[in-house]
C-alpha cells in the first residue's frame, strides 16, 4: 500500500511532516482534519488548524511546553484544535506521541457498537500494547461535539474510565490513539484501524467480533 514505508526523518518537525504525508495516503487525514503531535524533551511539536496536512512544511509546525504554551508559532495558521485532547494523553497517559485519525473505518466503527468499541480473537490484536489474541479489547465511544475543543473533558474523562485502552472513538468522527512514542502510536493506530475495518466487515458477514469463535 502506498504510504506505509518507515519513516527516515528523526527530528520531530521533519517526522510530523514524514508521517502526516503516510497517513493522508491511508486516509486518515484528509481535508485538513486529522494529525499527529510528538513530545520530545519537554517540547510538545503540532500542526497548526486547517492546513493540507501532505503540504505541511517543518516550520509551519506550533512548538509548546508541557503545560500547553506556546513557545514558538509558523507564520501563518493557528493553534490546533486538537491540541486539549492531544494534552490529554500526555498528562493523563504519559504519551510521547497522539495521533488523531478521521478514518472511514474507525467511524463507521462507531455506527456498529454502542458506548464501548469491543473486539476479540483477531491477530491484530498483539499489535496493541498489553493485549493478547484471546483478549478482549475495548476501547470507549464518546459522542462528537459541533467543535472539537469541546471534547476535552468526555475524553478526559474516558481515558480515566478505560486505563488500558490506548485510544478513544468519537461517534461519527474518528479516533484519537496514543503510545509511548511516535513508532508505538503509529504501530497502534495501524492495529486499531485493521480492527476497525475488520468489525465492520464481520458484522456484514454475520460475525460478531466481540464474541470468540
Amino acid at each position: 500500500m502506498a504510504g506505509t514505508s518507515a519513516p527516515t526523518a528523526t527530528e520531530p518537525r521533519e517526522l510530523i511532516v514524514e508521517l502526516c504525508q503516510q497517513f493522508y495516503a491511508q486516509g486518515w487525514v484528509s481535508g485538513t482534519g486529522g494529525g499527529i503531535s510528538i513530545r520530545e524533551n519537554g517540547r510538545v511539536y503540532m500542526a497548526p488548524s486547517g492546513v493540507q496536512k501532505e503540504r505541511l512544511r517543518p516550520e509551519e509546525l506550533f512548538v509548546l511546553d508541557d503545560a500547553g504554551e506556546v513557545l514558538e508559532a509558523p507564520e501563518r495558521g493557528k493553534l490546533s484544535a486538537c491540541a486539549p485532547l492531544f494534552y490529554n494523553a500526555f498528562r493523563l497517559r504519559d504519551a510521547g506521541a497522539v495521533l488523531h485519525s478521521h478514518s472511514i473505518n474507525a467511524m463507521l466503527a462507531t455506527l456498529i457498537h454502542g458506548s464501548e468499541f469491543r473486539v476479540t480473537h483477531l491477530e491484530m490484536l498483539k499489535g496493541i500494547r498489553g493485549t493478547g489474541y484471546h483478549d478482549d479489547l475495548v476501547i470507549p465511544i464518546i459522542e462528537n461535539t459541533a467543535h472539537e475543543c469541546d471534547l476535552a473533558d468526555s475524553m478526559a474523562a474516558a481515558i480515566e474510565a478505560y486505563p488500558k485502552s490506548h485510544a478513544v472513538l468519537v461517534r461519527r468522527h474518528g479516533v484519537y490513539v496514543w503510545g509511548k512514542d511516535w513508532v508505538e502510536a503509529k504501530t497502534h493506530a495501524e492495529c486499531y484501524d485493521y480492527l476497525f475495518e475488520a468489525s465492520v466487515r464481520m458484522k456484514q458477514l454475520g460475525f460478531d467480533a466481540s464474541k470468540a469463535p
